[in-house]
């Protein structure tokens, strides 16, 4: 590539409201390292854990709902524990947990034949762990993510990706798709299981209908009213508006809770289940404290699972679902990355179905 010194990027200056977010120009183009590749980035998704992230919602100092502070952040953060690891972050930070792109130059031991390539970039890395099991480093949070023109990433998590979609489609794949599909795989869901899925009209949630029918579940999605004809469109077989009263609204009992709300809800949902269900945990915008009955999880033999730490086959399975067209995202808008704040404000407003993309200035 014709070398290139400074980059357009959003740089993450502090934990705080959308004002840490500083769109620059002359931000320093990085260099791969041994085992890395240089990503032109494409295009680049909004999602939760980018506004967790800087609002520092990760800090066991905050106890209410992601909303509460996504636009202006928390006064009583920790910034100790304020990030996925546990750690302090290092700022400033370019996040963005997804990329879409194509390889421009390599690193050492990296065979340049990848130069070209069109890639996708798994967002939960273990090489910088190397590869200990329950260990991972978010993309755009314990390193620099997509939020840029350029990226680096590990070669060996740097997945090519042969498909006819948009850069922006691919985009809306890495972080959400990968959550949901860690969840289903983490619970074990079979064909024809009632799986019930919280939040289904967002990212994860909506990624979650779509891999769930893949494996040929009977999905019930919680949304709000005014999307749940877009929701059915996209697998569901049912939707219950996410204020219904479980006990009454639903038919039977169902195999699967998926829950990426979590909030005051839990006890309700964790009593939908069947005995010998299963609850899978993946995100908690509705609150990460609630109160739950023990008796409900013991009496009835579920299993609570939380989800975060992906093996590698998770990554790997829906690069073949892209590939072989077996889910497609939905893509609800499409900002240049300069709009960042907007698209951010946008997404917290919850007024748009499934996901939210960002595209940085097309490199000359």
């Amino acid at each position: 590539m014709t070398e290139i010194q400074t980059m357009a990027a959003v740089l993450l200056t502090g934990h705080g409201g959308i004002d840490k977010l500083d769109y620059r120009t002359d931000v320093a183009v990085p260099h791969p390292q041994a085992g890395e590749v240089l990503i032109n980035v494409k295009a680049s998704a909004v999602n939760n854990t980018d506004v967790n992230t800087r609002i520092g919602w990760y800090s066991k100092q905050i106890s209410v709902a992601t909303e509460r502070g996504g636009a202006s952040g928390f006064e009583d953060t920790d910034e100790e524990d304020a990030s996925w690891s546990g750690a302090s972050l290092k700022f400033p930070l370019i996040q963005g947990a997804d990329v879409c792109g194509r390889i421009v130059a390599v690193g050492e031991g990296v065979d340049e034949s990848r130069i070209g390539e069109r890639v996708l970039v798994r967002n939960m890395l273990r090489s910088y762990v190397d590869y200990r099991p329950w260990e991972c480093w978010t993309f755009g949070s314990e390193c620099n993510g997509g939020f840029a023109q350029y990226a680096v990433a590990p070669s060996r998590e740097t997945y090519a990706v042969n498909s006819d979609w948009s850069d922006e489609e691919l985009a809306a794949v890495p972080c959400a798709y990968s959550t949901a599909e860690l969840m289903l795989d983490r619970a074990g869901v079979e064909a024809e299981e009632r799986v019930l899925i919280t939040g289904a009209s967002g990212g994860v949630g909506l990624a979650a209908v779509q891999l769930a029918k893949r494996r040929g579940a009977y999905v019930i999605a919680l949304s709000g009213a005014s999307k749940a004809q877009t929701v059915l469109q996209q697998g569901a077989d049912e939707v219950l508006d996410r204020t219904a009263d479980l006990s009454k609204d639903l038919a039977e009992p169902v195999h699967v809770v998926l829950d990426v709300v979590c909030g005051d809800g839990v006890n309700e949902r964790l009593s939908a289940l069947r005995k010998g269900g299963r609850y899978a945990i993946a995100g908690a915008i509705g609150g990460p404290s609630t109160q739950v009955d023990l008796r409900t999880i013991y009496l009835n033999d579920l299993r609570v699972l939380g989800c975060t730490f992906q093996d590698d086959h998770i990554f790997e399975n829906l690069i073949g679902y892209v590939e072989r067209n077996e889910i497609r995202p939905y893509v609800a808008k499409v900002y240049p990355l300069e709009q960042i704040a907007q698209a951010q404000e946008d997404f917290l407003s919850k007024s748009n179905m499934g996901k939210l993309v960002l595209v940085p200035p097309a490199v000359n």
